[in-house]
C-alpha cells in the first residue's frame, strides 16, 4: 500500500478516535468527581472545576480529529462527487465537531459562548445530516448510509434534541436538573455515532480499493 494512501487511511479514523477519547473522559471523569450526578447534570460540568482541564482537551481533541477525519472522509471521495458537492459536504459535516471545538475552548465559565458550541455540536445536524445524506445517496456504495442519515439521522436527531431542551427550564439548563444529563448524553452519542460510521465506511472503503 503507499505510504500516502496509508496515511489517509489513518486520518479517516480520526472521526472514529475523537468521539471514542470524549466517551471514555466523560465516562471516567464524571466517575471520579465528588458530589456530580451524570443523570441531572451536563458534560460540559465537568470541564470547570475539579480535573476539568482533562474534559477541555478531550472537547479539543474531538473536535479538531473528527474534524480531520471528516475531510480525509470526503476527499476519498473526489472522483464521486463535484467538487463544489464535495466541499459543501466536508463543510456542513465539519460545523458539529468544530462547534464541540469551540466548546471546549470557551467553557462553562464564559456561557454563552459555550453554548453557542453546544447549540452548533448538537443542534446543527438536524439540517446538515439530511443535506449530506441526500448527496451521498448519489454515490455508489454509500446509498444505504445515506438513506440512513437523511431520515433516521435527522429524525433522532430531533427527536432527542426536543427532548434534551424540555427537560428543564432555560434558565436551569447551567445547572441541570432531572433526566438533563441524561438526555445530553444520549444525544452525544447518537450524534457522534453517525461520524464514527462516516469515518468507519470511508476507511473500509479506502480498504477495499487498496484490494483491488
Amino acid at each position: 500500500m503507499p505510504t500516502n494512501h496509508r496515511t489517509i487511511q489513518l486520518l479517516t479514523l480520526g472521526a472514529i478516535i475523537g468521539p471514542a477519547l470524549f466517551l471514555l473522559a466523560w465516562l471516567l471523569l464524571e466517575t471520579i468527581r465528588a458530589g456530580y450526578s451524570p443523570i441531572s447534570q451536563p458534560i460540559s460540568a465537568l470541564a470547570i472545576g475539579q480535573n476539568g482541564v482533562y474534559m477541555r482537551i478531550a472537547f479539543l481533541l474531538d473536535g479538531l480529529f473528527t474534524t480531520i477525519g471528516v475531510i480525509t472522509v470526503f476527499r476519498g471521495l473526489k472522483n464521486k462527487l463535484s467538487t463544489a458537492t464535495l466541499w459543501i459536504c466536508a463543510l456542513l459535516m465539519s460545523l458539529s465537531p468544530l462547534g464541540l471545538l469551540w466548546a471546549g475552548i470557551f467553557t462553562m465559565n464564559m456561557l454563552v459562548l459555550h453554548t453557542l458550541g453546544a447549540v452548533v455540536a448538537c443542534g446543527i445536524p438536524i439540517i446538515t445530516f439530511p443535506i449530506v445524506g441526500f448527496k451521498l445517496r448519489r454515490v455508489l456504495g454509500w446509498r444505504s448510509f445515506g438513506t440512513w442519515m437523511l431520515i433516521v439521522g435527522c429524525l433522532l436527531t430531533l427527536i432527542l434534541l426536543v427532548g434534551f431542551d424540555t427537560s428543564v427550564p432555560v434558565s436551569e439548563m447551567a445547572t441541570g436538573g432531572g433526566a438533563y444529563g441524561l438526555w445530553q448524553r444520549v444525544l452525544f452519542i447518537e450524534v457522534q455515532a453517525w461520524y464514527v460510521a462516516l469515518a468507519w465506511l470511508g476507511f473500509r472503503q479506502s480498504y477495499l480499493i487498496t484490494q483491488q
